[in-house]
């Protein structure tokens, strides 16, 4: 298994009566892989699986993990919380069809570096592990130092990286060998990709996935002039994306386009403003 290339992280399409709609999740996994996509995440921030049950989260998976099987994709899965039993049960029921979960640094809880160092080390996942970085969510920073001691763990494969910086943090993470990082930051994809990056999860990457594509392999094939002028492209459509809370702007846009249903999100979310779906469309 290779963790390389754009991962997009599906978003969780709803019907019109609030349910999972599991054909548009269907149809939405194919047309990324379609697209150029490397492989797809599952039960990401993008997917609001804070708000999923259990039995849905499981749908979502199941329909995910048949799509890769049949694609032959890697497929990430988000799991784990600020509880570190919980954590390593739900990896542990996560089964053989999932290539890597995606884990993220225990959140409000802030147990400081020691302890997060700790909550990771005492997972002992059967599966591969990307650590999940994402401090404006967690409200945990972390060094350089404890990463890299994380990083060293034999389940763990890689990183996504979503600090909002570019750091000497991301520098030294990009040096470890048999390490993949992997960008966060939609907007810092391009950057991270010239620096040597193995690819990205970037959820603006739902509506233009072979563009997104098609920047990851300009940078391995060295065009760099290419890649530039796509990179400096996608950071504003990025923007665009996120200019209102995740994913909301997101699920207006593939709404417009015919590509989902709905546009429903699940509080506390709110859909987006109709003047930010059309600025992401004008922006596309």
């Amino acid at each position: 298994m290779k963790l390389e290339g754009i991962f997009v992280p599906l978003v969780t399409p709803f019907a019109a009566d609030g349910s999972i709609a599991i054909d548009a999740l269907h149809d939405l996994a194919h047309q990324v892989i379609d697209d150029g996509a490397a492989g797809i995440v599952a039960l990401g921030t993008t997917a609001e699986a804070a708000t999923l049950d259990a039995a849905e989260r499981r749908q979502v998976v199941d329909l995910c993990a048949k799509v890769c099987q049949e694609r032959e994709v890697p497929l990430v899965v988000g799991a784990g919380s600020n509880d570190t039993q919980a954590t390593r049960a739900a990896l542990a029921e996560l089964g053989p069809n999932v290539s890597a979960a995606l884990v993220p640094v225990p959140s409000y809880t802030r147990p400081g570096e020691r302890g997060v160092v700790a909550h990771f080390r005492h997972l002992n996942s059967p599966v591969p592990v990307l650590i999940y970085h994402v401090p404006p969510r967690t409200a945990q920073p972390l060094s350089s130092a404890a990463l890299l001691e994380i990083a060293v763990l034999p389940y763990v494969v890689g990183i996504k990286l979503a600090t909002g910086v570019l750091d000497q943090q991301a520098i030294d993470l990009l040096g470890v060998p048999d390490f993949a990082v992997l960008a966060g930051d939609d907007f810092l994809l391009s950057a991270l990709l010239a620096l040597g990056a193995q690819g990205g999860i970037t959820a603006s990457a739902h509506l233009v996935t072979r563009r997104f594509a098609g920047l990851w392999t300009a940078w391995q094939r060295g065009d760099v002039m290419h890649a530039r002028t796509l990179g400096h492209e996608l950071a504003r459509l990025a923007g665009a994306a996120f200019v209102e809370p995740n994913p909301t702007v997101i699920k207006g846009a593939l709404h417009a386009l015919g590509r989902i249903p709905t546009a429903q999100v699940r509080l506390p979310l709110l859909p987006a403003s109709e003047a930010a779906v059309q600025s992401m469309l004008s922006t596309m």
